[in-house]
């Protein structure tokens, strides 16, 4: 299937170390202040320019436990790469490329196996197996604490499995990632929802001493749009009809998890809604739009429009990004938004009427043939947690409330949150870089109630 081959093709040996020997070595080093995890660069590329890998992927997973997917998905020319010296002239080392072939070539040739600290130190719950929870779990496995995940989907990966296509980011590489926390010594319990199946009290009264949740968000935002039939609005009154009635319409995330689990087998082609030949406008201007917009050209959409009401300036999306989406034939209205909706007897889309405001410009208005419209404007948390969970509260806009010290801890004690559903949104690596904090923060609560306990039991 097109839209499962890989984009990108990695390094050989030669040509890794021949991009690693042009790294100067800083004594201050702009690239890792450029890196949210403040990894290591300068050091483990290195160690590749003198060919021992197995140093440079002990540097790299000191501060990371996902260098195969940092190395595909980073924002590297925002973060590291947009901040070496050598970017001055127009030619940054290849940072991500390199931390993937050293992530790669490790799994491979099995060069490293991490010793497996003893879990004598506390025991946490993880909720969640995203770039969050992976992050928090490996963190407290390396550092002497049991950790155990546990995670509603059957696979593991959050945003990394269902959420970013085949072609930027292959399953197996995400599985990969998993495997090694597993091998440090994380359990997890899949098909395991925490607020349906269990609770986040009955994890308590297992004995855990700290819970992290890292379940991201669960919950699309949308639009409404009057909704026209037959050249009449039915989507007023309380009984009309609304955007999430209507099958044409879908979220970006649940598009693309659709077609994840279509290219495993688990659900039928036409479950996607989006035609061979569709007609098909994306509603946002983000990573996730791009990812939404090349999908559906690769399962067969004859033609993809991003629809977005600022300018190009302002979008959310990486340029490359942008640039890869162009390449491949998607087209973008800037300035622009959808005002109505037609569709016929069945409620199938037929036609959209777009209107663009550029400014200093008089306002166009124009009708256009459509088949589908996929919304990527973002998301909130789901609430079932903090329903089922006393003492555990969330703000106005249903994120998690935390706290500083010790960073990360809820309104429930013992409790904590990180990432998306904390509101502290981003990429992957703003993510990590959340969750290794609230990991300090959870090491330093659960030291304290032991050493408390410890006292208690001695008098």
């Amino acid at each position: 299937m097109r839209f499962k081959e890989e984009i990108n093709e990695s390094y050989t040996m030669a040509e890794a170390i021949k991009e690693a020997q042009r790294c100067l070595h800083c004594k201050v080093p702009q690239c890792k202040k450029g890196c949210p995890i403040s990894n290591d660069i300068p050091d483990w590329i290195h160690e590749l320019k003198k060919g021992n890998l197995g140093n440079a992927i002990s540097i790299i997973r000191a501060k990371s436990n996902l260098p195969a997917v940092c190395g595909r998905v980073c924002a590297h020319e925002k973060q590291c790469e947009g901040a070496c010296v050598l970017g001055k002239k127009g030619q940054p080392v290849n940072i991500g490329k390199l931390e993937r072939f050293v992530a790669d070539f490790d799994t491979d040739n099995e060069l490293t196996h991490e010793d497996i600290a003893e879990k004598t130190r506390g025991k946490v719950a993880v909720i969640g197996a995203g770039p969050s929870g992976i992050t928090v779990a490996g963190d407290l496995a390396r550092n002497g604490f049991a950790v155990e995940m546990f995670e509603m989907e059957s696979q593991c990966g959050g945003v990394l499995r269902y959420g970013i296509p085949e072609y930027r980011l292959p399953k197996e590489v995400v599985a990969r990632e998993i495997r090694h926390i597993e091998k440090i010594g994380v359990v997890i319990h899949r098909n395991t929802h925490v607020g349906y199946d269990i609770t986040v009290d009955s994890l308590f009264a297992q004995g855990f001493d700290a819970i992290f949740i890292g379940t991201g968000l669960g919950k699309p935002k949308s639009l409404e749009i009057p909704i026209w039939q037959n050249g009449k609005c039915i989507s007023e009154g309380e009984n009309g009809v609304h955007v999430a009635d209507l099958k044409r319409i879908r979220y970006a995330t649940h598009f693309l998890r659709r077609v994840e689990l279509i290219s495993e087998g688990f659900m039928k082609r036409e479950e996607t809604y989006v035609n061979e030949g569709a007609r098909v406008f994306i509603i946002g201007c983000g990573n996730t739009a791009m990812d939404a917009s090349r999908t559906a050209l690769r399962i067969g959409a004859s033609a993809v429009d991003v629809i977005y009401n600022q300018g190009i300036d302002t979008m959310s999306a990486l340029r490359a990004e942008y640039d890869d989406a162009v390449k491949e034939g998607v087209h973008f209205n800037w300035w622009s938004a959808i005002s109505e909706i037609h569709v016929d007897d069945k409620l199938d889309i037929t036609e959209i009427v777009l209107e663009t405001t550029e400014p200093g410009k008089e306002p166009v208005r124009q009708t256009l043939p459509a088949n589908n419209i996929i919304m990527a404007i973002g998301a909130t948390p789901n609430t079932k947690i903090v329903r089922t969970t006393s003492g555990l509260e969330n703000d106005e806009r249903k994120f998690l409330i935390t706290r500083d010290l010790p960073y990360g801890m809820t309104t429930r004690k013992g409790v904590f949150a990180g990432g998306d559903v904390a509101n502290r949104q981003a990429t992957v690596v703003h993510a990590m870089q959340d969750a290794k904090k609230v990991a300090e923060g959870i090491t330093q609560y659960v030291d304290a109630i032991r050493l408390m306990r410890a006292i208690n039991m001695e008098e």
